[in-house]
C-alpha cells in the first residue's frame, strides 16, 4: 500500500494555474449565475409540491445541500468549450440526488424502508434506453410530479451530449451502484452495517485495497457521474478515454470526498445518530491517516488524465469546499483538517481561504 502522504500532491504548476484561472473565469462569468437560475426554478417547483412533508424535504434539500449544486456545476469547466446544457444537466442530477437523499432519511417524509424504490429515478435520469417510471406512483405521498420533472430534465440534457452513447454504459453502472445510498439510511446501525458489507461483497468484490465500508463510501460519492457527464460533452470521446476517466475517479476520489464529507459532519452525526463513515475506523488517528491517503491517491489518479490539470483543480476545490465548513474548523479538528489540506498539496491550501470567503458571503458556512 502506498504511503499515506505524498508531498505536494496537487502542486501549483503553470498548467494548473492556467486551469484554475480558466475555471474561475468561467464560473464567475457564467456558471454561478446559471446555477442560481436553476435553483430558483426548482425552488418554485418544490414550493408547489402538494404534500407538506415532501415539500418540506424538497426545500430542505435545496437549502441544506446548496453547495452541492455549485460543486456539481464546476464540472462544466472540464470541457474546453462552454456548454450550458451540460451545466444544467449536472445541476439537475445533483438536485435529484439531494432530493432523494433527503426524502429517504430515517426522519424524513418517506423514510429509507419505503423510499428505496425511488432510487430507480437515478437510473431513469441517465439511461435513455429505459422508459422512466413514476416512482411516486402507489405512494401515499404526492410530490406533484417534482421527481419526474427532475428526471426528465436530466434526460433532456443527456440527449444533447454528443458523446452520451459512448459514456452511457459507465453512467448506467454508476446509477446502479447508487442503490447503496438508501442502505446508508437504515435506522438500526447493526443491520445497516451488515447490509452495507453484503452490498460491498456483491457489487465491488474486486476492490481489495479498500475495506468494505470504504468501498461503499466510494460508491456513495456520485462525483464519478459528474465527471462522466462532462466527458460525454466531447464529440470525440472514445470508450478508452471514458474508461480512463472512470478509473481516475473510482474508487479513490469517490471515497476521498465521501470521507471528507463524513469527517466534516462527524460531530453532527454523533448527535443525530446518522451514519458516519469515518466512525468505522478504530481510532481517530487511523481515520485521518486513511483520509489523507485517499486524497493523495485521488490526486495522483486524476493527474494521469490528458487534461489532468483541469481535474486537479476540481479535486482541489472539493477538498477546500468540505474543509472550509465551520464544523471542520473547530479546535478539536483544526490539526487534523490541516493534515488533510496538506495531503492535497499547494492547490487546496490556496483555495481554502477562497472557499471559506465564498461560504461566508453566501451564508453557506454550515451547509454541505
Amino acid at each position: 500500500m502506498r504511503a499515506a502522504h505524498t508531498p505536494n500532491a496537487l502542486p501549483l504548476t503553470r498548467s494548473q494555474w492556467s486551469a484554475l484561472v480558466a475555471a474561475t473565469t468561467r464560473q464567475l462569468g457564467w456558471g454561478l449565475r446559471a446555477v442560481a437560475r436553476e435553483i430558483r426554478m426548482w425552488r418554485a417547483r418544490a414550493a408547489a409540491i402538494p404534500d407538506p412533508d415532501v415539500r418540506r424535504d424538497a426545500l430542505k434539500a435545496l437549502d441544506d445541500k446548496r453547495g452541492h449544486a455549485d460543486g456539481a456545476a464546476l464540472f462544466w469547466t472540464l470541457p474546453r468549450r462552454r456548454n450550458p446544457e451540460l451545466l444544467r444537466t449536472l445541476v439537475r442530477y445533483e438536485l435529484l440526488q439531494d432530493f432523494l437523499d433527503t426524502v429517504t432519511e430515517h426522519d424524513a417524509a418517506i423514510g429509507p424502508q419505503e423510499g428505496g424504490r425511488l432510487y430507480v429515478a437515478l437510473l431513469d435520469a441517465l439511461d435513455l434506453d429505459r422508459r422512466p417510471l413514476d416512482c411516486f406512483a402507489g405512494s401515499a405521498r404526492n410530490d406533484g410530479g417534482y421527481l419526474a420533472a427532475l428526471v426528465e430534465g436530466c434526460r433532456e440534457g443527456c440527449h444533447t451530449l454528443p458523446g452520451y452513447d459512448v459514456v452511457r454504459p459507465l453512467l448506467v453502472r454508476e446509477a446502479h451502484r447508487a442503490s447503496v445510498l438508501v442502505v446508508n439510511h437504515h435506522v438500526d446501525p447493526t443491520a445497516r452495517d451488515a447490509a452495507l458489507e453484503r452490498w460491498a461483497e456483491q457489487h465491488l468484490p474486486g476492490e481489495r485495497e479498500l475495506r468494505w465500508f470504504e468501498r461503499t463510501a466510494a460508491a456513495s460519492g456520485w462525483i464519478t457521474t459528474h465527471a462522466l457527464l462532462a466527458a460525454a460533452a466531447s464529440e470525440t470521446i472514445t470508450r478508452e478515454e471514458a474508461a480512463a476517466t472512470h478509473a481516475a475517479y473510482f474508487p479513490w476520489l469517490g471515497m476521498a470526498l465521501t470521507m471528507l464529507d463524513s469527517y466534516a459532519d462527524q460531530a453532527e452525526d454523533r448527535v443525530t445518530g446518522d451514519h458516519s463513515y469515518v466512525g468505522h475506523y478504530e481510532t481517530t488517528a487511523q481515520a485521518v491517516s486513511r483520509l489523507c491517503e485517499s486524497v493523495t491517491r485521488a490526486a495522483g489518479d486524476v493527474l494521469t488524465l490528458p487534461d489532468g490539470e483541469r481535474h486537479a483543480v476540481l479535486l482541489g476545490c472539493m477538498i477546500a469546499l468540505y474543509l472550509s465548513k465551520d464544523s471542520a474548523r473547530t479546535p478539536e479538528l483544526r490539526e487534523a483538517s490541516a493534515r488533510a489540506i496538506a495531503a492535497g498539496g499547494a492547490l487546496p491550501k490556496l483555495l481554502l481561504p477562497v472557499l471559506r470567503t465564498w461560504r461566508i458571503c453566501n451564508g453557506q458556512r454550515r451547509t454541505t
